[in-house]
């Protein structure tokens, strides 16, 4: 994993801290949550607050996450909003966690001021039993406040300057008065500058979970179902339970519900070049078995590896191929149905609020895709790059660093944007999408 770390590949984007007043809000907060605090004085964190390097201090990777189900969060800058966040149990805790803090910037740009918001996304589930307490996890509240208490003291402070104002003797009340002169001093002017954070309840539909060997939970859909990267569980009151190997029943899933497209359909994105770079993948990989030196290949490298290594390589090359030669040349339409090893790789997600989502599952399902596995699933990717030989750890490394690290935002575009094709000339024709389908026809069994 160095060679991740040192390429930026892995812990990028955290916030490093080292100035003593940081750490020392950080112990003060994380003594409140987890009743531990930091000897180091120079670490990274992510979104939540969460350290690699104070985990490794503590022996705990879950100190922020007890159980894998509440996350808890340590907020020392609102800076925390574009770093990543480590060790996911949850697709959608990211997501909550930014918005959160982009909903109340203002407020928590305040408060961070002068100490840190410590916090936690609470759900009726404490810890999880059986995959079927997982659809009970429907709504996310945020419950946060400063170490010292400042929004509780400061809501105690609204109490009672409204108790104040209303009641006839209060004018009178010296211990009243005391009060709210001395918890004033923590808060401020509450009535001028009122202490609140808003948006604090967060709807959780359609997720990803680590929990129980990885689970895609589709709930909130019009054909609802569970799709199982481990052993299918039979306790999940939902229409459909898939597990990975039912190819088709997981095509004919996404189908219905309209959540991909073939990439050859898709708009504005040269799809020949990523069916290119998808076989120069599955290429390397066969090349890396057989113990082939990978470094420096250029494209005439790439076509005589896979010269050398066709017996090597899956049959998942040879029906992209096809497709590409369709796409370049105007070959023969293929007929790449979902049980072919191919099929997974010729789609990306449909334009829905459910893309990442959809995105992270075919990542799942298309494993020699490291780049996609990389952008969408990076939890897989870090422990499916472990089990990899040395040569191709080196070369996916080099790859990522060369062309996704200079321009994230580029290449995610070029790869999952949806942008209308403004020039009229798309390569594939809506009457053969609309008579063999985008990519074949869907297996019936």
């Amino acid at each position: 994993m160095i060679r991740l770390i040192e390429k930026g590949l892995m812990f990028g984007n955290l916030v490093h801290i080292s100035s003593p007043a940081l750490v020392e809000r950080y112990n003060r907060a994380l003594q409140h949550l987890a009743g531990e605090t930091t000897a180091l004085t120079d670490f990274h964190i992510d979104i939540s607050g969460y350290s690699p390097e104070v985990g490794i201090e503590l022996e705990d990777e879950l100190y922020l996450n007890p159980n894998g189900v509440n996350r808890q969060f340590i907020l020392l800058t609102t800076e925390q909003k574009r770093a990543p966040l480590l060790n996911v149990k949850f697709s959608t805790s990211r997501d909550i966690l930014r918005e959160f803090i982009e909903m109340n910037e203002a407020q928590l740009f305040a408060l961070t001021a002068t100490d840190a918001v410590a916090g936690e996304l609470v759900n009726s589930v404490i810890k999880l039993t059986t995959p079927g307490e997982l659809l009970n996890l429907r709504k996310i509240e945020i419950e946060a406040d400063t170490a010292g208490g400042t929004l509780r003291k400061a809501q105690q402070l609204a109490g009672m300057v409204e108790q104040f104002k209303t009641e006839e003797d209060a004018w009178f009340d010296d211990v009243l008065i005391a009060k709210m002169i001395e918890t004033a001093k923590e808060t401020g002017d509450v009535t001028r500058n009122p202490v609140r954070l808003r948006h604090t309840a967060f709807e959780q539909r359609n997720f990803w979970t680590a929990h129980f060997g990885g689970l895609y939970l589709f709930p909130d859909l019009d054909h609802p179902a569970a799709i199982c990267v481990g052993e299918k569980p039979d306790d999940l009151k939902i229409k459909y339970t898939f597990d990975s190997s039912q190819r088709n029943q997981i095509a004919k899933f996404l189908e219905y519900n309209d959540l991909v497209e073939p990439i050859v359909k898709a708009r504005g994105v040269d799809a020949a070049a990523i069916l290119q770079q998808k076989m120069d993948f599955l290429t390397v990989d066969a090349a890396a078995d057989a113990g082939v030196d990978l470094k420096g290949l250029d494209r005439s490298d790439m076509r005589r590896l896979a010269r050398n290594h066709a017996d090597r390589l899956p049959e998942a090359y040879h029906g992209l191929a096809k497709l590409l030669r369709w796409a370049k040349d105007g070959g023969p339409w293929p007929r790449i149905t979902s049980d072919h090893p191919a099929y997974f790789y010729t789609l990306r997600a449909a334009d829905t609020l459910n893309r990442d989502l959809v995105n992270m599952l075919l990542a799942e399902l298309a494993p020699l895709d490291p780049r996609q596995m990389f952008i969408c699933h990076k939890e897989l990717f870090y422990s499916t790059y472990a089990k990899w030989p040395e040569v191709k750890k080196a070369y996916v490394a080099d790859f990522l660093a060369r062309e996704y690290q200079v321009d994230k935002a580029g290449a995610r575009a070029a790869l999952f944007g949806h942008e209308p094709d403004m020039s009229g000339n798309d390569r594939i024709g809506d009457d053969i999408i609309a008579r063999v389908g985008p990519w074949g026809a869907v297996g019936r069994n």
